[in-house]
């Protein structure tokens, strides 16, 4: 994690209490955090700790048990559609049409967002060139590889330059290029004064990427800050270190017992 500036400008996202239960199992309990305008946050945690359900739940595709989630000041429960036209999103599988080429489903993306016909052509050319897509642009999806068909849901979930921006994984299963390509555009976009909220479990993208992270376990945030907050005085210890600590590092035991 790099050394990170301080953002003082708007919450774009925040999340209140947020809580989803299913039956007697609480997968996320009462998750609260903010990101800013211009900040690159990181949402990390082990496999199961609920990482993913709280970002549907901050994007609308699940309705939270308690709590409340807002995107731009709009609360997801209150002002759904003044919330969804305000993010963009990038799941672990984006779900593309393998029927329409590119170009058409940056198209699609940019008639669901109002986004007017000739700003649409001009951004989406941008982006096609950007990802290194405009050769491919005018072919199937259904032909295209992975990292092609996760570069095309980049595309369009950045068309109408949302003012928050959700990735789930966003570089498993792609090259080291396309991989570097999407941290650079990562970067570019919180510049430019976007909340990215990036959930992942590579360590390493998030030391090296996120202005602040919050670590979850067992469905409960029980870290947020920097890099340097995090260590609260323990020098030199990375973050996968501190994941470790904070997050039961007993595999290391396990692993010494197993190979005794």
């Amino acid at each position: 994690m790099q050394s990170a500036p301080v953002h003082e400008g708007p919450v774009l996202v925040r999340a209140a209490n947020l809580t989803r239960r299913y039956d007697t199992f609480t997968a996320v309990d009462h998750v609260s955090f903010e990101v800013r305008a211009g900040e690159l946050f990181g949402f990390l945690g082990p496999n199961g700790a609920g990482k993913t359900t709280t970002l549907h739940m901050l994007t609308g595709l699940l309705t939270p048990s308690e709590g409340e989630a807002f995107v731009a000041g709009h609360s997801l429960a209150l002002e759904p559609q003044a919330a969804r036209a305000a993010l963009g999103f990038v799941p672990d599988t984006p779900f593309l049409y393998d029927k329409l080429s590119a170009r058409e489903f940056l198209a699609l993306a940019a008639a669901l967002y109002d986004v007017p016909g000739d700003v649409a052509a001009r951004r989406a050319d941008a982006l096609l060139r950007l990802l290194d897509l405009t050769s491919a642009a005018d072919g199937l999806i259904e032909n295209y590889s992975h990292g092609m068909r996760q570069k095309t849901a980049l595309a369009g979930a950045l068309l109408h330059n949302p003012q928050a921006f959700f990735l789930d994984e966003p570089t498993v299963g792609l090259d080291p290029r396309s991989a570097r390509l999407i941290k650079d555009i990562l970067r570019e976009v919180s510049e430019r004064g976007t909340a990215v909220f990036m959930s992942t479990h590579i360590l390493e993208i998030a030391e090296r990427m996120c202005d602040r992270v919050a670590i979850i376990s067992g469905g409960q945030v029980i870290a947020t800050g920097t890099l340097e907050e995090l260590r609260a005085g323990r020098t030199g210890e990375s973050l996968e270190d501190i994941f470790l600590a904070l997050t039961g590092g007993a595999e290391e035991a396990e692993l010494a017992d197993a190979l005794a």
